[in-house]
């Protein structure tokens, strides 16, 4: 096994020893085997490091990254794996700062430390049956892992010289990039597609982040959202037959899927210019951009509003009447199409050399900031002041989505897309 790069080494999977083993636990059910694994449990009990610093969400973020990014790392102990995998991370976050040098020269020194003062632990392991050779492969994977993954890891702390928050990581396993809405001060509300193409929910509730939770479904684009009211969510998202699928939560309970026609190619975009009213825009078969709206009591036909898109739609309201739509046109150049409340406008180009879809948010009357993933995969953003739109601007970050924005007050953005691990990614700008 090269530690050095074990990311990239052929898995340690396919060594001679791991078929008896495999056999081995499965083999676990009965009484007696059960005892094994009962008194495993029990010696965790005992010697997990409970006065880790290591916070409880950090060890489940590194869990989480396990699980999706190394899960031949499981197979070795099977129903114990999570009691033992904990300890350990929470040794190595605890510890990483008292060592130098390359990961491998790290992971050698925490290793060893790890196992004199956890000797128990491999004497558990070995008189289980478990090879010595895999339980110390496992462990020292396990440390790289984290070592990587907790020196890479964003942070919320503020960038030096802006406004804005470092990226702060909230999980989950993303098959699209998210969608976003508020519909109150300090509240957010995001929306995903999971690695089994459901829909998924994360709220901010003011204090505190929720935990995941699925709203079904069968997704095949990313979601878009928006308020129209207080404790009003309405979810957009392209479905199988590619169609536009409509769910909403009225305060009290989320509602069935709805089937809203029409044959597209993209994510879709929403946006809300008054109470119970609600505009859509996705990109048709065509690549135009075509327009659906609810106006308080039915949903109007598809019409289309033109234009050569590359990307989903992006839209946003900062005033009653008034509709933004942007997207990608050719030449990868950010274009810009708005409902003044009496007719559309001609499309704009607004420049830039963007590689994903992008996002608008409005912090007040005519204000509006864009967002984009730039040709080096970090956040950039163009920003409409009310007199002139600014040269676009770095933010950083690597994204492997589209983004999603929005503000719930005058002077606060949030942005979130998926990172380099899958999971959902948050900056902020107050």
């Amino acid at each position: 096994m090269c530690i050095d790069d074990f990311f990239y080494c052929p898995s340690f999977m396919e060594d001679a020893d791991f078929p008896s083993l495999n056999a081995k636990f499965r083999g676990y059910n009965n009484d007696n085997d059960r005892k094994v694994l009962d008194e495993l449990d029990s010696f965790y009990d005992r010697y997990y490091l409970r006065d880790t610093r290591a916070s409880e969400q950090d060890v489940n973020k590194i869990i989480r990254a396990l699980q999706t990014q190394q899960p031949q790392l499981y197979t070795g102990f099977q129903g114990i794996i999570d009691n033992y995998f904990r300890t350990v991370i929470s040794f190595t976050l605890d510890n990483s700062s008292n060592y130098t040098g390359n990961i491998n020269q790290r992971t050698n020194s925490i290793f060893n430390d790890f196992r004199r003062r956890y000797n128990k632990i491999f004497v558990e392991l070995r008189s289980s049956g478990i090879p010595n050779g895999i339980i110390n492969r496992i462990f020292r994977n396990v440390i790289a892992f984290t070592l990587r993954y907790s020196d890479s890891a964003p942070s919320p702390t503020p960038i030096p010289g802006t406004n804005w928050s470092q990226w702060e990581d909230l999980g989950g396993v993303l098959n699209s990039g998210p969608g976003v809405s508020s519909w109150s001060t300090n509240r957010l509300d995001t929306f995903v597609a999971g690695s089994d193409n459901a829909l998924y929910h994360k709220y901010w509730n003011g204090s505190s982040w929720s935990d995941w939770e699925s709203l079904g479904g069968v997704l095949a684009s990313a979601p878009a959202a928006i308020s129209w009211g207080l404790n009003r969510i309405d979810v957009f998202v392209r479905g199988t037959s590619n169609s536009m699928y409509h769910k909403y939560w009225n305060g009290t309970n989320w509602s069935d899927w709805e089937d809203l026609g029409g044959i597209f190619t993209s994510s879709p975009a929403a946006s809300s210019w008054g109470n119970n009213r609600i505009d859509t825009f996705v990109r048709g078969t065509n690549n135009v951009l075509y327009h659906k709206y609810w106006n308080d009591s039915s949903w109007s036909d598809w019409e289309s509003l033109g234009g050569v898109l590359t990307s989903s739609p992006a839209a946003v309201s900062w005033g009653n009447s008034r509709i933004d739509v942007f997207a990608r046109g050719q030449g990868n150049q950010l274009y810009h199409k708005w409902w003044d409340g009496s007719n559309w406008s001609d499309w704009e180009n607004l420049g830039g050399n963007i590689t994903s879809a992008p996002a608008v948010s409005s912090r007040t009357s005519n204000r509006l900031e864009v967002f984009a993933r730039g040709e080096n995969n970090q956040l950039q953003t163009i920003i409409w002041n009310g007199t002139r739109w600014s040269d676009w601007q770095d933010i950083g970050g690597i994204l492997t989505s589209d983004p999603a924005a929005v503000s719930w007050g005058p002077n606060r953005t949030d942005v979130f897309a998926r990172g380099t691990n899958n999971a959902l990614w948050h900056i902020w700008r107050d």
